[in-house]
């Protein structure tokens, strides 16, 4: 098999697909926390400063979704088609959802009646927490395995990705979420408003850390399928040792007051649990539970060589485009939120 850099390019592609949606993750996974805390703000300004703190982000942050979700279908349209058709219902939820939280946000001060604020402010919230569990949810069905008939058409029951396994791991990216918003919130805020989210931070820490060991635990337990490569190759586990190292040192960062730093490991333990991730399941992409011979993989589902080969090229010249935007949106942008004429 024809390799680029020595790896082969369904391996490759894996690879640029896992940092895409990590990219969105990090990025899109503040906005969404800090969207699931709306509610908790009870004062119509400090509401207004946390729409504002991810005023100018929130959509650009979409478009690394948009940018994943292409690159998995073009590179591995079987995986796409099976996943899809698997589990139709969260990921049409997640676009509703995903349409509810943005016309809130839009709509929200258009009218200042506070019975329509109200309205889209329990959108907002609603939607925005959905949507980080939903995310979880799917994860938690790819980690765990579907019942994958031998011509990679879904054989389960269309409520069967509602399981306990994949709830923990909704719950599990909620909080994490919740804790990278908070975090960034944190970063955008003074005054009061600071004061009442450094008490919410340090709540969102003891729930993620307490729901996090729960889901290690049952995955340690029921799906021991995942940690075989961890125990084949020693050398991998420090994989989760970086990970918990990184979740430790939020809290401690977190006391010091340091929220950049803590914003920064926030990032780096999702990077670090989905790398993790992606290590226990390569090459299988989605296991069946049905018979793993059933499995999708990174080689029996990816497009062909040359149909990657052009789409990486695509990759090398868009990527440092939409990661050089982002940069600057990012500095444009960087400091407290103060309001305005022009703020939401």
């Amino acid at each position: 098999m024809e390799t680029f850099l020595g790896i082969d390019y369904p391996t490759l592609w894996f690879l640029v697909v896992g940092a895409l949606f990590s990219g969105y993750a990090i990025l899109d996974g503040f906005d969404l926390g800090a969207g699931a805390w709306h509610l908790f703000f009870r004062k119509e300004e400090s509401r207004r400063i946390a729409l504002n703190a991810i005023g100018p982000v929130w959509d650009g942050n979409e478009v690394w979704l948009v940018i994943g979700g292409g690159a998995l279908f073009a590179g591995f349209p079987i995986l796409y088609a099976a996943m899809f058709s698997a589990m139709y219902i969260p990921f049409m939820l997640f676009l509703a959802f995903l349409i509810f939280r943005a016309v809130s946000i839009e709509f929200r001060s258009k009218e200042p009646m506070p019975w329509w604020r109200m309205l889209w402010d329990i959108c907002y919230c609603i939607s925005s927490a959905m949507l980080g569990f939903l995310l979880g949810v799917v994860l938690g069905n790819i980690l765990q395995g579907i019942a994958i008939g031998p011509d990679f058409e879904y054989k389960g029951s269309w409520l069967q990705f509602i399981n306990p396994y994949a709830v923990m791991v909704g719950l599990t990216t909620l909080s994490l979420f919740m804790v990278h918003g908070a975090i960034y919130l944190a970063m955008k805020t003074e005054g009061r408003l600071f004061i009442k989210i450094t008490l919410l931070l340090k709540r969102a820490i003891l729930f993620f850390v307490v729901v996090f060991v729960i889901t290690t635990i049952l995955t340690l337990l029921f799906i021991p399928h995942l940690s075989d490569h961890l125990l084949s190759n020693p050398l991998l586990l420090v994989i989760p040792l970086l990970a918990f190292l990184s979740i430790a040192n939020i809290p401690r960062l977190v006391s010091k007051q340091k929220y950049r730093y803590a914003f920064f490991f926030s990032a780096l333990t999702m990077s670090l649990l989905l790398i993790l991730v992606a290590v226990e399941l390569y090459p299988v992409l989605l296991l069946s539970t049905i018979n793993p011979a059933y499995s999708i993989t990174v080689h029996n589902s990816a497009s062909s060589v040359k149909s990657l080969k052009i789409m990486l090229l695509f990759v090398l010249i868009g990527a440092p485009m939409v990661g050089i935007y982002t940069l600057f949106v990012y500095r444009t942008f960087r400091g407290k939120v103060k309001l305005d004429e022009t703020s939401y």
